[in-house]
């Protein structure tokens, strides 16, 4: 079978696409490597030339003025130009409800394209579109990555972009692909109860990890606790990272003489992910009941991750043992937490342990790949 995966935010669409393979299928895909994380993909739409360096000096200006930026109109034309290549395929998933990320008008008009030119659509409900959106916006007392900015409107200019999804020209594409799809996946916990009850919900396939490829390496305490802390800075408050920063300042005053603390901001990929190796401990996010990629790799990896990790991720998985720290936006909890682990080495061994063991059963790619093989009637 022929699938295309258009858009890729996490690794998610590739390692799927690894399990794919492997099962004998033909997979291609279509992204912009997503900004400086630079995923693999096969066919690129990144706007490389409206980020060269002088061109990049006027785009800045535009967009400080208008709010607009130049690039997304060159994604759209390399999208287009690649049109002719995303033709004859038996599968198109999508990553989200905007997986070109050009501008809305041209979205439309070039997914209605990819509709025409292949046979079955799905899509995954793995971050922020439409449904999720509307839905936190309607219970506001639920976790959520809305949640800072329902405590502080004023973070309004760090939530534009999700906000967008709530603009009558992005409903315009989420009725689109809602009427065209033949369903959507959710891809953890957190995008079930928005999905409850629809009729296009086909349920959860976990996210794939091709755990092979990233070694487990039992946790060893010789001198000191070394914790890892990356930052987006493009979802600094969706992830919490303020609360981690204030608890990090506290445990070093602390512990200064037991841990080493590492912070890295935006940087690839395939750099970060090397990058702490020798961490005990990563902190990754909160504002959520189950885990993200960079989570469930790190975990793969034998890390103890403070992270989502709710009693409804418990209770969905039938965990009666913790297998990662659930991150709360208290920092004085997190200081409790940290102090826990750090002053209990076994504790912190042992849990290393249950994470691996929970992404070999629960995350495996291979099983993954055979589930939406499934899922898309394949």
């Amino acid at each position: 079978m022929r699938i295309l995966l258009l858009g890729e935010y996490s690794r998610l669409h590739n390692t799927l696409k690894e399990g794919l393979l492997a099962l004998g299928h033909e997979v291609i895909i279509a992204a912009s490597g997503d900004g400086f994380k630079q995923y693999p993909v096969d066919y690129s739409i990144e706007a490389k030339w409206s980020h060269t360096k002088l061109v990049n000096i006027f785009r800045q200006i535009i967009f400080s003025i208008t709010k607009f930026d130049i690039g997304k109109i060159e994604t759209g034309i390399r999208f287009y130009l690649l049109l002719p290549k995303l033709k004859g395929f038996d599968i198109v998933q999508l990553i989200n409800e905007s997986p070109i990320t050009t501008l809305k008008s041209w979205e439309l008009l070039l997914l209605k394209k990819i509709i025409q030119n292949n046979n079955k659509l799905f899509l995954l409900s793995t971050g922020v579109d439409y449904l999720n959106v509307n839905y936190w916006f309607n219970h506001k007392e639920e976790k959520s990555i809305l949640k800072p900015l329902f405590e502080n409107p004023s973070l309004q200019k760090e939530y534009q972009y999700i906000l967008e999804y709530q603009t009558k020209q992005h409903k315009k594409i989420h009725d689109f692909i809602y009427q065209n799809c033949q369903g959507i996946i959710a891809t953890d916990v957190d995008y079930l109860v928005p999905l409850k009850g629809n009729p296009k919900f086909l349920g959860l396939i976990p996210n794939p990890i091709n755990y092979a490829k990233l070694n487990y390496q039992e946790l060893t305490i010789e001198n000191k606790i070394v914790i890892f802390l990356g930052i987006n800075q493009w979802s600094y408050y969706q992830k919490g990272i303020r609360y981690f920063e204030k608890a990090l300042e506290i445990i070093q005053e602390k512990y200064k003489d037991n841990v080493e603390i590492i912070v890295v901001k935006n940087i690839p990929y395939s750099d970060y992910i090397n990058l702490y190796n020798k961490a005990h401990i990563l902190l990754d996010q909160m504002h959520g009941h189950d885990q993200g990629y960079n989570a469930l790799e790190a975990m793969a990896k034998g890390k103890v991750v403070f992270t989502n990790a709710s009693s409804e991720f418990e209770k969905y998985y039938d965990l009666d043992k913790k297998i990662a720290i659930h991150a709360e936006p208290n920092v004085y909890y997190l200081v409790a937490q940290l102090s826990f682990l750090i002053e209990n080495p076994k504790e912190l061994i042992a849990m290393s342990k249950r994470a691996r063991d929970f992404i070999e059963g629960e995350h495996d790619y291979l099983k993954i790949a055979e589930n939406y093989l499934k899922t898309w009637g394949i």
